[in-house]
């Protein structure tokens, strides 16, 4: 993996949805955050999965996908609390 090259998390940033939509309920609307760090965790904390494909982030000129986003998210450099993973339980084992 490649080194990510300086990203200022402290930029105004645009979140934007899928802009095609088969379903008629938009899971979100466009947002604008303070922060990129807040638009990052929002997206990576809030929205549904299916509402993330295909949003993008807008930063400045820079523009980041789904996986742009979980990069920026998972980079050392983010300065925001992340939410604990929920903890994998195995229901099948508790039934034997």
């Amino acid at each position: 993996m490649r080194p990510m090259r300086p990203f200022n998390f402290n930029t105004a940033a645009e979140l934007f949805p899928a802009a095609i939509r088969k379903k008629k309920r938009a899971g979100f609307a466009y947002r604008r955050f303070g922060t990129a760090a807040e638009a990052v965790r929002y997206a990576m904390e809030e929205l549904p999965a299916d509402s993330l494909n295909g949003a993008y982030l807008q930063v400045e000129e820079a523009r980041f996908d789904q996986n742009g986003i979980r990069s920026l998210y998972e980079s050392e450099a983010f300065p925001l609390p992340r939410r604990p993973r929920p903890v994998q339980t195995n229901t099948n084992a508790d039934a034997a």
